[in-house]
């Protein structure tokens, strides 16, 4: 199974300096059979890991597409938080994207997309254009001994997840 977390530095649109993450893994079967689980905002909660103690607080079942807004509860640090998103991109089964309308971060901007490769298999790639709030000094500190960490584990967590929740 591929699989790989890399942190990018990126110039946003507005100029201003952001994060990149990416991950990737493969997953088996074609896009059109893991897409389904990934458009099911209820399931987020099992492939966060539990020291988040993320819930999913818009009542489901959720009908994902370009708009739809989800409200979510978790726990960073001990310090309890709430995360709002928009769906701002829809096209099952290849991609859909998020972004976080308000929650811990200055801008998160998720892309979520899903490639056929040979054999059945599909390559689940995430790409999170990121900000931290705080002025440059806080934001680099701040990346440095937290959030990259944090995002290394709440994405190794997901992948391992992912490999019980698709074997193969």
């Amino acid at each position: 199974m591929s699989d790989d977390i890399r942190f990018v530095p990126f110039r946003a649109a507005d100029g201003g300096a952001s994060l990149m993450l990416i991950a990737e893994q493969t997953l088996p079967g074609m896009p059109q059979d893991v897409f389904p689980f990934f458009s099911d905002a209820l399931n987020l909660e099992q492939i966060t890991p539990p020291w988040l103690r993320f819930r999913v607080l818009t009542p489901g079942p959720i009908e994902l597409g370009e708009g739809t807004l989800i409200d979510y509860r978790l726990a960073l640090h001990g310090v309890p938080l709430r995360w709002h998103t928009r769906i701002t991109g829809w096209d099952p089964p290849h991609r859909f994207s998020d972004e976080q309308i308000s929650g811990p971060y200055r801008v998160w901007k998720h892309l979520h997309t899903f490639e056929r490769l040979d054999g059945g298999r599909t390559l689940a790639r995430d790409r999170v254009e990121y900000r931290i709030r705080g002025g440059r000094v806080l934001q680099a500190l701040a990346q440095r001994v937290l959030v990259e960490r944090d995002l290394r584990a709440i994405f190794a967590y997901r992948r391992r997840r992912l490999a019980e929740i698709f074997p193969g």
